[in-house]
């Protein structure tokens, strides 16, 4: 048998982390079995779902780079056909109308925690004979779930699970307007769709013996589960917006490269051995479903960044060039202005984590600053720096090849005939011709900036150093 996989998000929201790493595991299950890769959007939910939400699945699943092989389908497209199932389990009486009010259900729900029993339908309408049922009133489709025996499946994750059919109810799969409920459309969806195994969180655990009963009523075969356990903080509670919880795209404004974040995806619950680092091909080639770990996983931001800054140094230049556009039109930077940013891309790898970090720190390579950074230019550009930066500059000015060997040999002659420091000559020719305290090694980041703009900087440190000499 084939595999089919799928990854059926409810659009009331953005494709978050946890929703992310499922679809990976979908997505590296079929591509490693030569299968199919479903995507469903379980749309139902018509109150809470939105285009917006759609959109937003799309263009995670689409960064990402987890594309589908089938789809998407939209439930909210296929009622005629879970209208026609629904009718097909009312035949085989497998499932019957309902007539029970909202109030007499909230009644019996309410006695039923004041005994504290577990709230479940009682079955009231379940043995109507066809002449008590008025389908003219107001009434939903429950399934007639079995009241003897026990659902048993072999989960992927979490091993054997077994629940007794007596503590589940007759749960609803039509509304009183006709609108399918999600244990129902799931279990349709999969069974037309031909799934063979279900990769979802735990939280669907309770799910499962309805959907497997309800399979077992249409004489289908149920698929494989796999139940995920949820994802922490760090902090060991629930994932929330504070620990990262953000919507894909999230990180991709925030800087990250989809390599980085698909390889800490799948390292948030599954592992080989001791290995940190994998290529896509590697997860395709590595990745079983059964050594998802049964464990939470916490997520950690600082192990992320890691990540990140390991794809900068290690990805070919033209690939991180081509995620760092983005960010760096977001930044309005002229890169006509400028070295080539693939220059720039080794040189800033080792200092920065993100893209958005990068894009901050490269400004003045490409446009002059109309300001220092404050507490450097206190500290570095005083009256004493005068005669270093003038004396620098000169040699600079002079030299015929502008390369870092050369530009270091003219700082380092400079400090020499001074009889200073290199901290002497070095911070105030960074402070003068990068605005600030910090940048990459002193001899490459004026190589980068060009001879000519370096010159014009120091001219303009001098003067700013005349006008504070003159206000104090």
């Amino acid at each position: 048998m084939s595999v089919v996989t799928r990854f059926a998000p409810s659009p009331t929201g953005y494709l978050h982390i946890g929703g992310a790493r499922t679809a990976l595991y979908c997505w590296l299950h079929a591509k490693k079995h030569q299968g199919e890769f479903v995507l469903r959007i379980e749309d139902t939910d018509r109150e809470r779902s939105t285009d917006e939400a759609v959109q937003a699945i799309l263009d995670g699943m689409s960064w990402l780079g987890l594309d589908h092989t089938q789809g998407p389908y939209y439930q909210t497209k296929r009622f005629d056909r879970y209208k026609e199932v629904a009718e097909q389990l009312l035949e085989q009486g497998d499932a019957y109308p309902c007539f029970c009010s909202k109030e007499r259900l909230d009644e019996l729900r309410e006695t039923q925690m004041a005994n504290k029993e577990k709230p479940r339908y009682d079955g009231k309408c379940r043995n109507l004979t066809p002449e008590e049922r008025d389908l003219s009133q107001p009434h939903v489709i429950r399934f007639k779930n079995p009241t003897e025996g026990s659902v048993k499946w072999a989960d992927a994750v979490k091993g054997n699970i077994e629940f007794s059919n007596g503590e589940l109810d007759d749960l609803i799969i039509a509304r009183t307007d006709g609108t399918p409920t999600y244990n129902f459309t799931v279990v349709v969806d999969d069974w037309d769709m031909k799934i063979t195994q279900v990769v979802r969180g735990d939280d669907h655990v309770n799910n499962t013996p309805r959907q497997i009963n309800i399979f077992k009523a249409l004489n289908a075969k149920p698929p494989e589960y796999a139940h995920v356990p949820m994802i922490l903080g760090d902090d060991g509670k629930k994932l929330s917006k504070r620990h990262g919880a953000v919507g894909v795209m999230q990180y991709r404004d925030d800087g990250y490269l989809r390599e980085a974040v698909l390889n800490y995806l799948v390292r948030l619950g599954w592992s080989h051995g001791d290995q940190e680092i994998f290529s896509i091909e590697e997860m395709i080639e590595l990745f079983d479903i059964h050594d998802i770990n049964k464990a939470a996983s916490a997520f950690n931001t600082e192990k992320l960044n890691w990540l990140n800054q390991h794809y900068m140094k290690t990805m070919p230049v033209e690939k991180v060039k081509e995620a760092l556009m983005w960010h760096l039109e977001n930044h309005q930077i002229d890169l006509t202005n400028g070295p080539a940013i693939e220059s720039l891309i080794p040189v800033f790898a080792d200092r920065v984590q993100t893209l958005k970090e990068f894009a901050n720190s490269i400004g003045y390579f490409y446009a002059d600053f109309d300001s220092y950074d404050e507490k450097a230019a206190k500290k570095h550009l005083r009256p004493v720096a005068k005669e270093p930066l003038s004396e620098v500059q000169n040699r600079l000015n002079g030299l015929t090849e502008w390369q870092p060997e050369a530009i270091q040999s003219a700082i380092d002659s400079t400090a020499e005939a001074l009889g200073v420091g290199m901290g002497k000559i070095g911070m105030p020719l960074r402070v003068a011709v990068t605005g600030g305290g910090q940048s990459p090694n002193l001899d490459v980041t004026l190589q980068l900036i060009g001879k000519e703009r370096v010159s014009q900087r120091i001219d303009a440190a001098l003067e700013f150093i005349k006008n504070r000499e003159a206000q104090s």
